[in-house]
């Protein structure tokens, strides 16, 4: 049997391609460096709990995080999502997003990704341990995506997120652009189940702080006038970009009940690479058990003395019912993580 690639594929495809060079130009050595470290950041508990190994099977609104070509997928004309995370060092992370299907155009999605960091002590050169002041940074991501089939196996999708990091009590800001693309085959090789997903995330221009906090006193040479104010040039960074392959499979384990295995690698530019699994067991569309795992067999062992990968194993539990017309689905997942309290999502989506 002979298949035809759709033309708009093999430009996704061709774009990815392009696109990954920037990721496979990484390595480890730079860990901590990169700018918009929020955009690594999961969302969505389904997802998470499962170890974000679902790049080839994500459906619906929760796809727009971890691959926008899934968002085709959405069950219902409009969806709602809430999410919130409890992250590392106190962090709390709130989601929300809503989507639509419009006809043969495709879906359109929107999501708001926000940090609550919290207030933090502000030192300078002249008072390393305090100034008594406080800085309550703001940091948050706003995403457009846009996803459509190509054909009953094919979809694609594209996302371009606006990174704003304000830190307003210093005067100092950051703005940047980072864009994404995916693809996803549903029944490859005409195999009942077998999914692939293709993904390359948060490509765009460096990021840097500028604002009127950079200014510092110093001594001007060569001009007539005393002390004056320069600009301190921050360091530019590059954005986390990654690529990611990964393959889903799931098989019907009684009349109403199904088992989904999934499986992910991927690269990085600014850590080491990582290979994610994960499984989910569906009991009458009604009850999810998830788990999922994480391994970076490559991350660095030497000022740790072990494997300095933080994130272990992930669990969680989900349900789904119809109530009055409207798809409620209430998901919970849980994920270890070393020297911090381990993560605890919670998410709502709602169907109409």
């Amino acid at each position: 049997m002979r298949y035809k690639i759709h033309p708009i594929l093999l430009v996704v495809l061709a774009f990815a391609v392009l696109l990954s060079a920037q990721a496979f130009a990484g390595n480890k050595d730079k860990v901590g460096t990169v700018a918009a470290p929020e955009l690594l950041i999961p969302v969505g508990a389904r997802d998470m709990s499962m170890g974000g190994s679902t790049l080839a099977n994500t459906s619906g609104i929760e796809a727009m995080y971890w691959n926008p070509a899934g968002l085709a997928y959405a069950e219902r004309g409009a969806v709602a999502m809430f999410s919130h995370l409890t992250y590392i060092g106190d962090i709390g992370v709130n989601y929300v997003a809503v989507a639509g299907t419009f006809g043969n155009f495709g879906t359109i999605g929107f999501d708001l990704k926000g940090l609550s960091i919290g207030d933090i002590p502000v030192t300078t050169e002249d008072f390393p341990d305090g100034t008594g002041g406080f800085v309550s940074p703001t940091f948050f991501t706003v995403g457009l995506h846009y996803s459509r089939m190509l054909s009953d196996r094919v979809s694609v999708g594209v996302t371009a997120n606006f990174i704003n990091e304000d830190l307003s009590e210093a005067r100092v800001q950051a703005t940047g652009f980072a864009f994404s693309a995916g693809v996803q085959y549903r029944n490859l090789g005409g195999i009942g189940g077998l999914d692939l997903g293709v993904a390359v995330k948060n490509v765009g221009p460096q990021m840097r702080f500028e604002g009127s906090g950079l200014l510092r006193g110093a001594e001007l040479d060569d001009v007539t006038r005393g002390t004056g104010l320069v600009q301190v040039l921050a360091q530019s960074s590059e954005l986390p970009s990654t690529i990611e392959i990964g393959l889903a499979y799931t098989v019907n384990t009684g009349e109403n009940n199904s088992l989904m295995l999934t499986g992910l690698f991927q690269n990085q530019n600014f850590s080491a690479d990582q290979f994610k699994l994960g499984a989910e067991f569906e009991f009458n569309d009604l009850l999810y058990l998830r788990g999922g795992y994480v391994v970076a067999p490559d991350a660095d062992q030497k000022a740790l003395g072990n494997n300095a990968f933080i994130f272990g194993p992930s669990f969680g539990v989900g349900f789904n019912l119809d109530i009055g017309g409207v798809n409620v689905s209430a998901d919970y997942g849980w994920r270890q993580s070393k020297f911090f309290e381990n993560q605890n999502a919670f998410s709502i989506k709602l169907g109409f």
